[in-house]
């Protein structure tokens, strides 16, 4: 069975752990919730919101950032921020795996945190705990590191899309943030376990949609596509305060003069302060985003939603206390686009909610797919599809435009890391070996002397289009055939007085055939450790064609880099022949 298929099938049990471990942390965000605010040992959704205490209000929070504060430092470092940094930390220098604690201390420490007023979201933490599931899995498996990254993801997406329903966005968020590719390889295990957790999702937290109800018509005015543009712009230049203020928060922090164990209850105390101006803005706020995206929110709510929320998440989280992304901005991006409501036209309850939400999320995560995709699988709004295309859209031109780095990535570049956000095709995939014009190879023959031969190299006779002096040279058998090579080096090196037949000297030789990509041709020197390949036809295996170069292989780029910098005009204007008018 091909490997893909073995790690495809491994996805299964990962999806299916990773929906229960996403629902757990459901459960216990709603437990935590009861204990802190209401004094109610319950599993039912619950809200701070609805305390009848202010200091509760005030005062839990502090609580739960000093236990995070002492479960980071105590228990693993790798439980603080929002997941989706960690979980790409892993995979880029981590060799994809992670530790089996943080799939225990991340769900709690996100539980603690959210269940006592956090802002947060819960999707953050189980990208991370469902990335570990998977990875724990490869670890005890003999595998490749690809492998155990493509199973670690395949545990992220599969988290994702048990506690959103949104399966697809899921994948596309795995794409577009986890797996650096888009290949066979990797997008079926993912795929795999984002279906898994989702059918597994289903019998227990259901499969409605999470935020229905905006009842978007499926024709609308013109203007209303104009108007997307603006909300588009709107929702970039609230991604940038957004990122701004996270990143500004987390700098004041690290200047502070005491140890960071005590920074999440400082966050805390945000919060707290916060929540007493605004106590809906405290949790994830998924009522509140559902009243957001069906009309039903007052003024005050907006506003409160759009001041406070911003405010509170992007302090407290530059705290590194425990909690997600993505729920925030779905509830910030609804204010956001509840507020340009109450000026623009009336389309239907919630719809510039809505496509505000996909504009934030496009300028936020600079995913446009990921960000159109979820709330599509949120509401099953399809009628809103193309006003959220060009409102995410106009948000990620500001956000690519403005910023270098998204929220997401921000952090791994300072911690020294490089993450490119942009993906092509690689020119060495596109062009073929016989596209090249391989050097003319002058050979040598297996009974020769060494002595002799080096003799003819010393010479410097032949030429190679890189160096001006041949470098690799394929030694031939008696009647003509393709029997080794040996290097300029090595040969020069045996000395004038070696008289051992250049046999004894030579090397298997390492080939490459006119048909195959300059990819696979890379990828072998890479794996032979050689700069040079004898090129042989396929059907003739022991003629030799010429030599192929690492230089010559870069020809493919320049090419690639001309047609990405050149400037040229195909269609010129006639010019009238002088004296006509």
């Amino acid at each position: 069975m091909p490997r893909v298929a073995v790690i495809a099938a491994l996805a299964v049990p990962v999806g299916a752990a990773a929906a229960l471990v996403a629902v757990g942390l459901l459960k216990l965000i709603a437990l935590f919730t009861n204990l802190c605010f209401h004094g109610r040992f319950s599993f039912a959704e619950s809200t701070p919101a609805t305390t009848t205490h202010w200091w509760l209000v005030l005062f839990m929070p502090v609580v739960g950032g000093l236990v995070i504060g002492l479960m980071a430092r105590y228990g693993s470092e790798k439980i603080r921020g929002h997941g989706m940094p960690e979980a790409i930390e892993s995979i880029l220098v981590g060799g994809s795996k992670v530790q089996p604690r943080i799939a225990v201390l991340k769900p709690v420490s996100s539980a603690v945190s959210i269940g006592t007023g956090g802002p947060f979201g819960a999707e953050g933490p189980i990208i991370m705990t469902g990335g570990a599931v998977g990875s724990i899995l490869a670890q005890f498996l003999r595998v490749t590191t690809d492998e155990r990254k493509t199973l670690l993801v395949a545990g992220s997406a599969a988290g994702m899309a048990a506690t959103f329903n949104a399966p697809l966005a899921a994948i596309l968020l795995a794409v577009e943030l986890l797996l650096f590719e888009w290949r066979p390889r990797s997008y079926l295990p993912v795929a795999v376990g984002a279906v898994t957790a989702t059918l597994v999702r289903g019998p227990i937290l259901g499969t409605e949609p999470l935020f229905a109800g905006a009842q978007v018509p499926d024709r609308l005015p013109l203007s209303a596509y104009g108007l997307c543009v603006v909300a588009g712009i709107g929702a970039g230049l609230l991604a940038l305060v957004a990122t701004w203020l996270v990143y500004f928060s987390e700098d004041l922090f690290a200047k502070l003069p005491f140890h960071w164990m005590w920074w999440p209850a400082i966050g805390g105390a945000v919060i707290g302060v916060g929540g007493l101006v605004e106590p809906r803005a405290l949790g994830v706020g998924y009522d509140v985003i559902g009243q957001l995206l069906t009309g039903r929110a007052g003024v005050g709510l907006i506003i409160g939603i759009l001041v406070v929320k911003t405010l509170i998440w992007g302090l407290s989280l530059g705290s590194g206390t425990s909690g997600g992304v993505l729920a925030p901005m779905f509830m910030i991006g609804g204010a956001l686009g509840a507020a340009e409501g109450l000026v623009f036209p009336a389309v239907s309850p919630g719809f510039w909610a809505l496509v505000s939400l996909a504009g934030v999320l496009g300028g936020v995560m600079r995913s446009p797919l990921t960000g159109i995709v979820f709330c599509l699988e949120l509401t099953h709004e399809v009628n809103a599809l193309v006003p959220m295309v060009i409102t995410a859209s106009s948000a990620y031109l500001l956000s690519v435009i403005v910023l270098k780095r998204s929220v997401l990535t921000e952090k791994i570049a300072r911690r020294g890391l490089h993450l490119t956000r942009e993906y092509s095709v690689d020119p060495l995939e596109v062009h073929l070996v016989r596209g090249l014009a391989p050097a003319p190879a002058a050979t040598l023959h297996a009974d020769m002397g060494i002595d002799t031969a080096a003799a003819r190299v010393a010479a410097g006779t032949d030429e190679d289009p890189d160096t001006g002096v041949q470098l690799l040279y394929p030694v031939l058998d008696r009647t003509g055939l393709l029997s080794g090579v040996v290097t300029r080096s090595r040969l020069l090196g045996a000395g004038p007085d070696d008289i051992r037949p250049l046999s004894a000297l030579a090397q298997p030789p390492v080939v490459a055939h006119p048909d195959e990509t300059l990819r696979t041709v890379a990828n072998r020197m890479a794996a032979h450790h050689v700069t040079r390949v004898v090129v042989t036809p396929r059907d003739e295996p022991g003629r030799v064609d010429g030599i192929l170069s690492l230089g010559q292989l870069l020809e493919a780029r320049r090419v690639d880099l001309h047609e990405e910098q050149h400037v040229e005009r195909v269609f010129r204007r006639r010019r009238e022949p002088a004296g006509v008018r």
